[in-house]
């Protein structure tokens, strides 16, 4: 992806969220592996001076519960599946469960990652819809104090629930 292209991609990705709601003070999960996706829909999320968080679609339900839940994201990113160890795993029916038992999730966009083909959660919308006809108008990258919330990451949970780690946009 050249930087163009990213540029692009990322002034669609800020207009759709923004068309679904998103802005400042809001949550934002990705449930996606590494692509350019999940890169798209980060510096969207932040383009808007909402907080982005993510988790590795390899997570199990209880995992990805124990941290998205805690932060409550407006709209879920997540991957149709993902590849370990030269097999594909399906990832839709976690989001289905993940949906059902996050209330604050408004909006579920699925990455056509492994092209699964399965039918979307009822109420998804696909990568290439969520985003819309391009271009979008460049968006307004307004700067935020030093504190506010960016990203979410979490500790490991090995003693219980794993903890919210913020870092602030300075």
């Amino acid at each position: 992806v050249s930087y163009s292209e990213l540029y692009a991609l990322v002034a669609r990705c800020a207009a759709a969220l923004q068309r679904a709601g998103v802005g400042p003070g809001d949550r934002v999960a990705g449930f996606l592996p590494n692509v350019p996706e999940t890169v798209v829909a980060m510096l969207g999320t932040a383009a808007l001076g909402a907080t982005w968080s993510s988790t590795s679609p390899d997570f199990g339900f209880q995992g990805v519960l124990d941290r998205f839940g805690q932060i409550e994201p407006k709209v879920l990113f997540c991957a149709d599946g993902y590849r370990y160890n030269g097999t594909v795993h399906d990832s839709l029916d976690k989001v289905r469960h993940l949906t059902e038992a996050i209330a604050s999730i408004r909006r579920t966009v699925v990455v056509p990652f492994v092209g699964s083909g399965a039918a979307l959660p009822e109420g998804a919308t696909a990568w290439e819809d969520f985003l819309g006809p391009g271009p979008a108008p460049d968006p307004a990258f307004p700067e935020f104090p030093f504190d506010h919330p960016l990203y979410v990451l979490y500790s490991s949970g090995t003693t219980g629930v794993p903890k919210c780690i913020v870092h602030g946009a300075g």
